[in-house]
């Protein structure tokens, strides 16, 4: 059974940075890709930021140059570096793992809150 495991959320002030980190039970090499997603209650699930497993990197135009996905291949964890954060950026993130052979199955963690204020 994959697990996911994120930490390092928290309450921050606007302008500030936090890093978060997902810890896989397994290698993060069986998964096609790895990416951290957000959710404001009332609102879809959305992609912050995506890393496959040959290192290409995706962010939406909304965190490009403020947030930056990395990995570190040999603890099996995959991190958020969270730069200039804005209220906007407030919401529960989630680490999500998937793999597409050979039908698309994504994994989860439990998510973790971040919170900017003024």
């Amino acid at each position: 059974q994959v697990q996911l495991v994120e930490s390092g959320g928290g309450l921050v002030q606007a302008g500030g940075s936090l890093r978060l980190s997902c810890a896989a039970s397994g290698s993060i090499f069986s998964f096609d890709a790895m990416a951290w997603y957000r959710q404001i209650p009332g609102k879809q699930r959305e992609l912050v930021a995506a890393i496959s497993r040959s290192g290409s990197l995706s962010y939406p135009d909304s965190v490009k140059g403020r947030f930056t996905i990395s990995r570190d291949n040999g603890k099996n964890t995959v991190f958020l570096q969270m730069n200039s954060l804005k209220p906007e950026d407030t919401a529960v993130y989630y680490c999500n793992a998937f793999k597409v052979v050979p039908v698309r199955r994504d994994y989860w963690g439990q998510g973790t809150q971040v919170t900017v204020s003024e």
